[in-house]
C-alpha cells in the first residue's frame, strides 16, 4: 500500500512539473493575449539535435523553468524530427515550416525566441543560452516584467 501511494505521488509530481507546449502559433497568440503572457518559441530537432535534447533536459524540464513558464509564458515548440517513427502529421509539418519561414529562415537548432502576444520577436537565443537556468529565467523575467 505504501509503495502504491509513493508511485501515485511520484506521478502527480511529474505531471505537476511538466511544461505544456503548444504547437500552433495562432493558438499560442490567442492564449498569450487572453492570459497577458509572452510566447517562448523553441525550434528543436528532438531526435537528432544533441544541443536541443540537452536544452530540453537541463532547462525546459527543470522545476524552476516549468513554474516560471506556467505563470509568465505560453510555450510553443516547432519540432523537426528526422526519424520515421517520430514523423509529424502533414498538417503539423506545414505549421512548423511556416514558423521556420517566418522566425528561423537560417535553420538554427536549437533556437529560442521570446515573442510578444502579437507574435513580434523581442529576444532570441541561438544554441543553448549562455546563462544557467536561473540566469535564463531572470533574463526573460527582466524583459517581460522589467524586474
Amino acid at each position: 500500500m505504501k509503495t502504491t501511494l509513493n508511485v501515485c505521488m511520484a506521478i502527480i509530481l511529474l505531471c505537476a512539473f511538466r511544461a505544456d507546449w503548444e504547437t500552433n502559433l495562432e493558438k499560442a497568440k490567442m492564449k498569450a493575449a487572453r492570459e497577458h503572457k509572452y510566447i517562448l518559441l523553441n525550434f528543436s530537432g528532438s531526435d537528432w539535435c544533441g544541443p536541443c535534447i540537452r536544452l530540453k533536459e537541463t532547462l525546459f524540464s527543470s522545476t524552476a523553468f516549468v513554474q516560471f513558464a506556467d505563470s509568465s509564458l505560453v510555450l510553443l515548440n516547432a519540432d523537426f524530427p528526422r526519424q520515421k517513427k517520430n514523423r509529424l502529421t502533414a498538417q503539423q509539418q506545414q505549421l512548423n515550416n511556416q514558423l521556420a519561414d517566418q522566425y528561423n529562415p537560417s535553420g538554427n537548432f536549437p533556437m529560442t525566441i521570446l515573442l510578444n502576444a502579437e507574435g513580434k520577436p523581442v529576444k532570441e537565443w541561438i544554441g543553448i543560452p549562455k546563462e544557467d537556468g536561473f540566469g535564463f529565467i531572470t533574463e526573460i523575467n527582466t524583459i517581460i516584467h522589467g524586474k
